[in-house]
């Protein structure tokens, strides 16, 4: 059994809306594995489909090499994008609950409780409600339930929602930890930065489907280096070029821009050293954000051409 996870072809409507059309993927085991999309492309609707919250109308999925059945449950992790925390219960009392659910001894239960909160700094508010804590601790609380039964798959819908930025670095860790220790991991981002720091392979999905897929250095190598990174000091005129420039993102005295296609880099910074003084000049492979936008806006404009057609 190589693959932890198996989506075939699995489809989802609501009345005439389809939020998910004919999605197929495979998670390896011991993989951490990005589903990626913008708002309303279908992302949560799957993920719960994976899990028995909501059933395919068509399609099937598999997990641990068989199809699905909600005993695989006991062997995953799920932090949900929505919290969804008892607000009276105490967080020890909570986190020991959820952990007994999965099959966890209450004396089990308490030790991983206990160092677990240790762990993330929450040990001080361990007697504390779960209201009574700020949407990052909730946050935090959260992902330990999520992982306090030591699951063999985990998977994350947004999870540094609400946290600052090292709280948000201490759950990666943690995550980078998990997968050094075997486990699978899908999570669900907005933050591309996490998926290019996290990831082994993605799933890119707009409207229900699936457009880009794969090992994400494969992916990003596939683009080739049609991106610079130019540091400079004067005047950005060189900008202007639209037959050397496709796009840029100028931010003061530094811009990362895309190559028009066919443009020859070395032109453009010769054109950018006559106006400005040049202290970076990098021809570097294009973000994984930069190829999102391309691949999402590109899929608009084939719906749309589809459409008028």
């Amino acid at each position: 059994m190589n693959n932890t996870l198996e989506l075939r072809s699995i489809t989802k409507r609501y009345d005439k809306f389809t939020a998910v059309d004919s999605l197929s993927l495979q998670i390896p085991k011991g993989c951490v594995y990005g589903l990626l999309g913008p708002n309303g492309a279908g992302k949560t609707t799957s993920i719960r489909m994976m899990i028995g919250i909501t059933v395919p109308d068509s399609g099937e999925v598999w997990m641990f090499g068989e199809p699905f059945k909600s005993s695989h449950l006991d062997r995953v992790g799920y932090l949900p994008e929505e919290r969804g925390l008892y607000k009276r219960m105490k967080i020890t009392e909570l986190l020991s609950f959820f952990a007994q659910l999965k099959g966890v001894s209450r004396e089990d239960a308490e030790k991983r409780v206990a160092w677990w909160l240790e762990r993330l700094d929450l040990l001080k508010w361990s007697k504390s409600k779960s209201e009574e804590l700020s949407k990052g601790m909730q946050q935090k609380v959260q992902f330990i339930a999520s992982v306090l039964h030591d699951p063999e798959f985990v998977i994350m819908d947004e999870f540094s929602s609400g946290l600052d930025p090292a709280n948000a670095r201490e759950l990666e860790n943690i995550l980078l930890e998990l997968r050094k220790a075997g486990k699978t991991i899908l999570f669900s981002t907005h933050r591309m930065d996490q998926v290019e720091k996290l990831c082994d392979e993605i799933t890119l999905v707009n409207q229900g489907r699936a457009v880009l897929q794969g090992d994400l250095r494969k992916v990003k190598s596939s683009y080739g280096k049609s991106a610079v990174q130019i540091e400079y000091d004067g005047d950005a005129r060189f900008l202007e070029r639209k037959d050397l420039v496709q796009s840029f993102h100028n931010m003061g005295n530094h811009v990362e821009l895309k190559l028009a296609p066919g443009a020859d880099p070395q032109q453009l910074l010769r054109l950018a050293a006559d106006s400005a003084r040049i202290s970076k000049f990098e021809l570097v492979e294009p973000s994984l954000e930069e190829i999102f936008i391309d691949v999402v806006n590109g899929d608009k404009n084939s719906l749309a051409g589809g459409t008028n057609a």
